[in-house]
């Protein structure tokens, strides 16, 4: 129901729902992998031509992140030229060909079931394709949403982008489960210097097609994103900026009444006098805050637990580790919507400090804990504690902040430098989690996994005297304050 005086609620609910679609997007690709990977493993393990190797599989499997990270360096340049709409419907049209393109990489130019090296280079530069979706999408969903939505509730609607990419995983993870049905994985025995070999009594119907319905499934929520983000319209901020003003208005009116919407677009005038400025034209401050945000909310380690979840647990001596895993997946969506529900009443600081204490008492916990026979419960409850302080803060909270501090003149780009470390950082901490949580001394063998949570624990700490120290409290705020927030400084 619109009302002259309040606005649009459905209207606004309804623009948020398409936009938070794509971090749903955003989580089905990135997890998506872990449930064809050894089908796909099998599948290049059985070339004539070249060594499927560890190695390759590793690259393999992370060839989307390199996407990742070119996407979210181009999300600033195509924000800002394309518009935030225009660039969303390129990033859903991305992702669609990444997954049929993934599914059917033989397309056109190989023959079907024949693995060869020139297949493979097509197969990651489709992973690369849909990583590029991934990289926009996770710049440029929270900057839409932040820019459609009222200062008031502007938090709790970008938490639920956090919501929707941790519901993504867990609706990849069913989808997967459901195409395998009956099938089982192959087994794959290694013989040595990395390589490995596929048993004969394996499934070939793994081999040859699961893991293609795996990949190819996001082609459904691709397609119905890239159909509905042409519905929804553009931001009232980058209309104003390419002199817009009238459709600027009738959107804001729509979404928050007649005179607030006037009011509003007086204030969005007053901050954006040119279309775009210099990215350090509010000092080098706001861009250092933006980017040791995305680097902590992925240095404390958080990446390394949700990927390797069933290794941690196995490692810990549980007999069932998925069983552990599906649990902290359940804790982890209930502590995402205690942010989601408290991020307008206690504030982004609040929160992510709180988060870092908490998850330095997960870490230390874990640290402390782990292999000592008889404290199996203790390390778990304490990994549990650290996701759940994650889910509950660095999680949501962090794309709330870089989706608001940056002024709206620079927020294109600001998004894209602090979203691009992001993914950097995410491929640092992944990559190097195994060997450090393996690491021996002295011929112990739990160094390494004290050594890593240990690590991680400081990290967390100095998390919050980062937080508590540079970063501003935003809650109840306007972009157009951010102006003002950084001119003082």
């Amino acid at each position: 129901m619109e009302n002259n005086s309040t606005g649009s609620k459905a209207y606004l609910f309804s623009i948020v729902l398409v936009a938070v679609l794509g971090g749903l997007l955003f989580g089905y690709d990135t997890a998506v992998i872990s449930g064809a990977e050894k089908g796909l493993q099998a599948f290049f393990t059985g070339a004539d031509g070249f060594t499927y190797t560890n190695g390759t599989h590793g690259i393999t499997c992370a060839s989307a992140l390199i996407g990742c990270i070119i996407g979210s360096a181009i999300s600033g340049f195509l924000a800002t030229n394309l518009g935030r709409k225009r660039s969303l419907i390129l990033a859903g049209i991305l992702f669609f060909i990444s997954a049929l393109g993934s599914m059917n990489p033989e397309f056109l130019f190989f023959q079907r079931g024949v693995p060869t090296y020139s297949l493979l280079i097509v197969f990651n530069l489709y992973r690369v394709i849909g990583g590029i979706g991934v990289g926009l999408a996770s710049a440029l969903c929270p900057m839409y949403i932040a820019e459609v939505a009222p200062s008031n509730i502007r938090g709790t609607l970008v938490s639920w982008n956090q919501f929707a990419i941790i519901f993504g995983q867990l609706v990849v993870y069913m989808v997967n489960f459901f195409i395998m049905g009956d099938h089982t994985n192959p087994i794959i025995e290694s013989i040595g210097q990395g390589m490995n070999t596929v048993l004969k009594e394996s499934d070939p119907w793994t081999i040859s097609t699961g893991w293609r319905y795996m990949f190819g499934s996001e082609a459904i929520p691709a397609g119905l994103f890239s159909i509905l983000i042409c519905f929804v319209p553009e931001t009232p901020r980058y209309l104003v900026m390419i002199k817009q003003d009238s459709k600027a208005l009738t959107i804001l009116q729509r979404i928050n009444g007649q005179a607030k919407g006037e009011q509003i677009l007086e204030e969005i005038k007053n901050t954006v006098t040119e279309k775009t400025e210099k990215i350090f034209t509010y000092g080098v401050l706001v861009i250092f805050v933006g980017i040791m945000l995305s680097v902590f909310q992925q240095a404390v380690g958080i990446n390394a637990v949700l990927y390797y979840a069933p290794r941690i647990f196995g490692d810990m001596g549980m007999e069932n580790p998925m069983v552990q895993t599906v649990i902290m997946g359940i804790v982890n969506i209930l502590f995402t919507l205690v942010a989601i529900f408290t991020v307008e009443k206690w504030g982004r600081k609040p929160l992510l400090i709180t988060g870092s204490i908490g998850m330095a008492v997960g870490a230390f916990g874990v640290a402390i804990t782990f292999g000592h026979a008889g404290l199996e419960i203790v390390t778990m409850l304490s990994i549990m504690v650290y996701s759940a302080s994650f889910m509950m803060s660095w999680g949501p909270i962090c794309w709330v902040l870089i989706s608001e501090i940056f002024p709206n003149t620079i927020r294109g780009q600001g998004v894209a430098v602090a979203v691009a470390f992001q993914w950097i950082f995410n491929w640092i901490v992944s990559s190097s989690f195994v060997p450090m949580f393996n690491m021996q001394l002295s011929g112990d063998e739990n160094f390494g996994h004290w050594f890593t949570y240990g690590l991680y624990g400081i990290i967390c700490v100095i998390a919050a005297i980062f937080v508590w120290r540079l970063v501003p409290e935003t809650k109840g705020k306007t972009l157009e304050d951010m102006t003002k927030i950084w001119k003082k400084k």
